[in-house]
């Protein structure tokens, strides 16, 4: 597995025991079609809660929030219609987060959750 790969991963990992530990049901992670791929799909109350997962080990290049274009957005958007389409659920709400993992070499990570983007 490539550092990039292992550090995503963890970053993901991270995310998911964050989202749980702050009520969020997860339903799938990484899920993917031919569009490209869901980090985290959750349930908080009646609400569908798509969440795309950003880690770095620096500011170096930004925060890793920041990475989240409009196009991303987007993209997450379609995904999103493409999970519904698979399964029979009728969520009153959909809503869009970010979660940008800090993950320095030395020293705990920082967990940023941005909802609603």
């Amino acid at each position: 597995m490539k550092p990039k790969d292992a550090l995503g991963k963890y970053g993901e990992e991270l995310a998911a025991r964050y989202l749980s530990k702050n009520g969020l049901v997860i339903l799938e992670r990484n899920w993917r079609c031919d569009l490209g791929e869901i980090d985290v799909i959750a349930r908080e109350k009646n609400d569908l809660v798509i969440c795309e997962v950003k880690t770095r080990r620096t500011v170096a290049f930004g925060d890793p929030i920041e990475s989240v274009t409009p196009r991303k957005v987007r993209r997450m958007r379609g995904l999103a219609l493409r999970w519904l389409d698979t399964q029979s659920v009728s969520p009153r709400d959909i809503r869009f987060d970010v979660v940008g993992i800090l993950a320095p070499v030395v020293g705990p990570p920082t967990i940023t959750h941005i909802r609603g983007i």
